[in-house]
């Protein structure tokens, strides 16, 4: 009589070791690893549009936000600097001359802001879950890209209004060096992930350090030529030294780029230098830091 089998797998045993990681605090300086950024880029865009969302869920305006706050603030300083002061704005309507700004810079006191603060409000994900704790303020930083575009085109409605205005002597002077606008507000990124580098780290210790911030910002924002030329500096030493805040190669250069004003020259390559200068000290101290986040947060 036949007799039925059952075929049955044998199992074959190998002797490949699994792939693993291990997690263990570093010592001293570590690397900045940017190719485990690249592999949690999908995070990244996860963060940056979440800050984005929650910016403008449930509220009545919505991305009318990111218009209102330069608006007015152009209208208060032209009104009380413009007019009363009559302070000079290179034969270019104040408004504009002051409008063009207030975009990067404000981009940058929202990016300061909120990259400084965000290792503390994100502190629900950084104690339960490992990722590089470089994405929570990048991210931060990243967010408010939306919201200067939003106010770039009432910039450019501006600058045409002005432009079919004969009385106003606005002439539109596009160049070349309208190319060069992307790189600028790229430095004032690098310039606001730099401080907040810094600020972020220290503030997760020290909660205190987010009182400082909007001092911080507002005597920063006397310090950079939004409210007035920088032509008012005309000796070219103090020009290089004034140069020194990078934030004022970033106004100065947006406004040559965009209207064609008096190139900012030497100041601009001091700008960039102590920008970069920031973020990468920036990037090593966070770094260095980043072991305790959990433990402390």
């Amino acid at each position: 009589m036949a007799r039925a089998f059952k075929s049955q797998a044998v199992p074959i045993l190998s002797t490949e070791v699994p792939p693993h990681i291990r997690i263990q605090p570093s010592k001293g300086w570590v690397p900045l690893q940017f190719r485990e950024l690249w592999l949690y880029r999908e995070l990244l865009y996860f963060l940056t549009w979440r800050d984005v969302l929650i910016r403008y869920k449930q509220t009545i305006l919505g991305a009318l936000w990111a218009i209102l706050q330069p608006v007015m603030q152009m209208v208060v300083f032209s009104l009380f600097f413009g007019r009363l002061a009559n302070m000079p704005s290179e034969g270019i309507p104040y408004p504009i001359f002051n409008y063009a700004a207030l975009l990067p810079w404000n981009y940058f006191a929202g990016a300061l802001l909120n990259s400084s603060n965000s290792l503390v409000t994100s502190s629900n994900l950084i104690t339960k879950v490992y990722f590089p704790r470089l994405i929570v303020p990048i991210s931060s930083a990243l967010s408010g890209i939306v919201d200067f575009a939003i106010a770039f085109v009432v910039l450019l409605g501006m600058m045409i209004y002005y432009n079919s205005d004969p009385a106003s002597g606005f002439q539109l002077r596009f160049g070349l060096h309208i190319l060069l606008m992307p790189a600028f507000l790229l430095l004032a990124l690098v310039t606001a992930l730099g401080v907040s580098l810094w600020l972020s780290a220290l503030n997760v210790k020290y909660r205190d350090v987010r009182y400082v911030i909007p001092f911080l910002t507002q005597f920063w924002l006397f310090a950079t030529p939004v409210i007035y030329p920088s032509s008012l500096v005309e000796n070219p030493f103090w020009r290089t030294v004034f140069g020194l805040n990078p934030m004022v190669g970033v106004v100065e250069g947006f406004r040559w780029a965009l209207l064609g004003t008096t190139p900012p020259g030497p100041m601009m390559l001091v700008s960039t230098v102590v920008a970069v200068a920031i973020f990468i000290s920036g990037l090593f101290y966070f770094r260095r830091m980043e072991k305790t986040f959990a433990d402390v947060i």
